[in-house]
C-alpha cells in the first residue's frame, strides 16, 4: 500500500493539490483498501466503489460532502494514478445533502466575543488579531495564518490572500482599524525574522517552485509569515531548522473559550465570523457580486445563502403579532 501511497502523492503534488487536499485523499484511499480486505485496487472495480460509497453513507452515516470527497480521492487514484477509466456508478447510495443556514452572530455578539480576547502573552500568536481580521476581511482561518508580509497593503486598505481554496488569488479589505495592531505585529515577527538570521536560519517554505528559481527569496523579509511559530521547527536528520505559521489549533482554542466566556449561546466558530463580515456587508448595503468577491466564491449561489440569514425575520416577513 505504501508504494500506491508515494505514487498517489506524486500525482497530486504534479497537479498543485493543497497539502490538505493530499493528506485527505490518501487517507480516504487507505480506507477504501481496507474496507475491501487490502486488495488492490487494480483487482476492484465499480462494484466495489459502489458498495464503498454506500457503506460511508448508510452505515457511517457521513455528510455527502465528505461523500463527494471520499468518491473524488478514488476516482483520482484510478484515473490519475493507474490510469484507469471509472464506469457508471449509478447503484451507490447517495447521503443527503441537509438544507443548513451558517451560524453567524450579531455585531454585539462580534464585539462581545472580540473583547474575550487578548493577545497578551501569546507570543505572537495573536488571537484577538487574528479573529479581528476574519471579521474584519472575510478570511478563512488558513488564510490568515497563511498572510507573509507582501501580502499586506497598508496604503491601498488591500489584502490578498494567495492560493485560497481552490488555488485561486484574491483581494479583499484590510481594517483601516487594524493597522497599528498589524504595524506591531510585523515588528514582533521582524525581531523573530532578525533573531533567526542571526541563528544562521531565517529561511521559510515557498510555494511551488519559487525557493529554485529564487534562492535567496526563502530567508527575505518580504516572504516572511504574519504570524510566525513561537519556536522554530527541527529536521533530526539534517538539523535544519525553519519556522512554520501559529498553529490554527491556537486560535480555535482561544476563540472557543472566547465564546463561552462571552455567554454566546450559539455554537460559534473561527468561519463563523466569515460568516458574520458576509452577513453584516450584506445589511450595510453592499451588493451579492462584491462579497462573492472579496469571499472568493466562484459561484454567487453560494453567497446567496447569507441572503437568507439577513436579520430581517422569516424572508424579510414582518410578523402580525408585532402590529397588535
Amino acid at each position: 500500500m505504501s508504494e500506491l501511497i508515494t505514487q498517489m502523492q506524486a500525482a497530486l503534488r504534479a497537479r498543485h493539490y493543497s497539502r490538505r487536499t493530499e493528506q485527505a485523499y490518501c487517507q480516504w484511499v487507505r480506507r477504501y483498501i481496507r474496507y475491501h480486505g487490502l486488495r488492490h485496487p487494480t483487482e476492484l472495480a465499480e462494484p466495489e466503489i459502489n458498495a464503498f460509497a454506500t457503506h460511508l453513507a448508510v452505515e457511517e452515516h457521513v455528510s455527502a460532502s465528505t461523500q463527494t470527497q471520499a468518491l473524488s480521492a478514488i476516482l483520482f487514484l484510478y484515473r490519475r494514478v493507474l490510469h484507469r477509466e471509472v464506469g457508471e456508478l449509478s447503484e451507490l447510495v447517495r447521503a443527503q445533502t441537509p438544507k443548513r443556514l451558517p451560524v453567524v452572530l450579531t455585531r454585539e455578539e462580534v464585539k462581545a466575543l472580540l473583547d474575550q480576547l487578548d493577545d497578551a502573552g501569546h507570543a505572537g500568536a495573536a488571537p484577538w488579531l487574528i479573529a479581528s481580521l476574519l471579521y474584519g476581511a472575510g478570511l478563512r482561518l488558513m488564510e490568515c495564518l497563511r498572510l507573509r508580509v507582501l501580502d499586506l497593503d497598508m496604503a491601498r486598505g488591500e489584502l490578498i490572500v494567495r492560493s485560497g481554496k481552490g488555488d485561486k488569488d484574491r483581494v479583499t479589505t484590510l481594517p483601516r482599524a487594524l493597522e497599528a495592531a498589524l504595524r506591531k505585529q510585523l515588528q514582533h515577527a521582524r525581531a523573530v525574522h532578525v533573531a533567526d538570521l542571526a541563528d544562521g536560519w531565517g529561511s521559510v517554505l515557498l510555494p511551488d517552485a519559487l525557493a529554485r528559481k529564487y534562492p535567496r527569496a526563502p530567508a527575505e523579509w518580504r516572504w516572511q509569515w504574519v504570524f510566525p511559530q513561537q519556536r522554530r521547527w527541527i529536521d533530526r536528520r539534517t538539523g535544519e531548522q525553519g519556522r512554520h505559521h501559529v498553529h490554527p489549533s491556537i486560535v480555535q482554542r482561544a476563540v472557543k473559550d472566547a465564546v463561552e466566556r462571552a455567554d454566546i449561546a450559539k455554537h460559534a466558530t473561527c468561519h463563523t465570523l466569515r460568516h458574520s463580515f458576509a452577513t453584516h456587508l450584506l445589511e450595510t448595503g453592499y451588493d451579492i457580486r462584491t462579497i462573492q468577491e472579496l469571499l472568493g466564491h466562484s459561484d454567487v449561489k453560494t453567497t446567496m445563502i447569507y441572503t437568507h440569514v439577513l436579520d430581517r425575520g422569516g424572508q424579510g416577513v414582518r410578523s402580525p403579532l408585532d402590529a397588535l
